[in-house]
């Protein structure tokens, strides 16, 4: 028998729960899913927000085809003649819908393959990632794409979920007459941490617990069913950037004990180590700087180490280059001169560059004067005469 989360999962836009950022009737993914107008998209968002029972529902609102796969079992080279029998046979008029789950478990080589499908028309690929697509998606095919955002879902959302669960008669669990006890709904929402699928599976775990169809939940039955409580993190919501926030502020105080707690944190709850690491490289610019500016090749090298090693054994790298960036002195001079002196080319645009400095590669332009009187090694500013006198860096 399918899982229940499978089972109640809805077909249509007015059954599908959250996603009102995305989804209310004046936004153009509503509107294009009405008119039967869809396009290639790509759902970024945590698990069990709804990102493969949106696309399913995209394709039974438009009547389309609909072919899944997901990215950790298939391989390009087996849907390539897929795609390439459908650019062969399908008609006009006929809409093919494929939705590739995990789609930045790709390589971008195998990303690639995907491109000329979309740019003909032949498919709308639907893609899903739970990872930030400007870094996991290639740009060729993101500029062939809308990204949406879906967010965690509500407390308010699962308590809808769980309530249709337990009243479906048809493909729910509405054969039993169901009663939370005091707490335990909450408990139930709580942990599974706006993921639905998680709610839903510790629900008919519980349920499958007892006999009878009388069946009373308590906090105990769906702690149990839940397993362990989940940490409160998730990788689109205010925990995530709560505690990536305090893992940066940790190494910026140089607090090696505190910054390797909020690394195990992020670490146990399944953030991506590669999400942790680009972060690392950051804050060597950033915070570290001119202080020691070998922090950022050894911030690389635990990003390396991260792309090839993989988990569970990329953590002692993450923890070495921690405790590492953690002990370096500190200095934001690079970082702050930047900023300062890009706040000047927006307050002032495209300033005139001294002749001096300009290129004159043709006999008009040195008449112009472009390149003249420039010196290699030279005391004088070198900016724009509005802003000569102007200082960015501040040692």
């Amino acid at each position: 028998m399918q899982p229940l989360a499978d089972r109640v999962r809805p077909k249509t836009l007015s059954e599908f729960v959250g996603q009102k950022q995305i989804l209310s009737p004046d936004k153009i993914l509503y509107k294009s899913i009405k008119s039967g107008q869809v396009f290639s998209m790509i759902f970024w968002g945590p698990p069990g927000s709804g990102k493969t029972t949106l696309a399913r529902v995209i394709a039974n609102e438009t009547k389309a085809r609909f072919l899944e796969f997901s990215a950790v079992n298939a391989k390009t080279s087996e849907l390539k003649p897929i795609f390439e029998d459908i650019r062969k046979t399908k008609k006009a008029t006929e809409r093919v819908i494929v939705f590739i789950d995990e789609i930045h478990r790709f390589s971008k080589s195998q990303q690639d393959a995907f491109l000329p499908y979309v740019e003909r028309g032949d498919i709308v690929l639907i893609g899903a990632t739970t990872e930030n697509p400007s870094f996991e998606v290639i740009g060729a095919l993101l500029s062939r794409t809308r990204v949406f955002v879906l967010e965690r879902l509500t407390n308010d959302d699962l308590k809808e979920i769980i309530n249709r669960a337990t009243k479906d008669k048809t493909v729910g669990l509405g054969e039993y007459r169901i009663k939370f006890e005091d707490g335990a709904l909450d408990y139930l929402i709580e942990g599974a941490n706006g993921d639905s699928r998680i709610a839903l599976n510790a629900l008919e775990i519980a349920v499958n617990s007892k006999t009878g169809k009388n069946i009373n939940l308590n906090i105990a039955t769906l702690q149990d069913a839940l397993q362990k409580r989940a940490l409160m993190y998730d990788k689109a919501g205010d925990e995530h950037y709560n505690t990536i926030s305090a893992f940066i502020k940790s190494m910026r105080a140089s607090n090696i004990d505190s910054a390797l707690y909020y690394l195990a944190r992020m670490i146990t709850a399944g953030e991506d180590p590669l999400f942790i690491a680009r972060r690392m490289v950051v804050f060597a610019s950033e915070d570290i700087g001119m202080a020691q500016p070998t922090a950022l090749v050894v911030a690389n090298a635990v990003f390396r180490a991260c792309e090839t090693i993989g988990y569970p054994e990329c953590q002692e790298n993450l923890a070495h280059g921690v405790a590492y960036l953690c002990k370096c002195k500190k200095d934001r001079s690079a970082y702050n001169a930047y900023f300062k002196a890009l706040d000047d080319v927006k307050k002032h645009g495209n300033l005139p560059i001294p002749l001096e400095i300009l290129n004159a590669p043709t006999r008009l332009m040195k008449n112009l004067g472009y390149g003249k009187d420039y010196k290699m090694y030279s005391n004088d500013s070198l900016l724009p005469e509005k802003l000569k006198d102007q200082r960015y860096y501040i040692e």
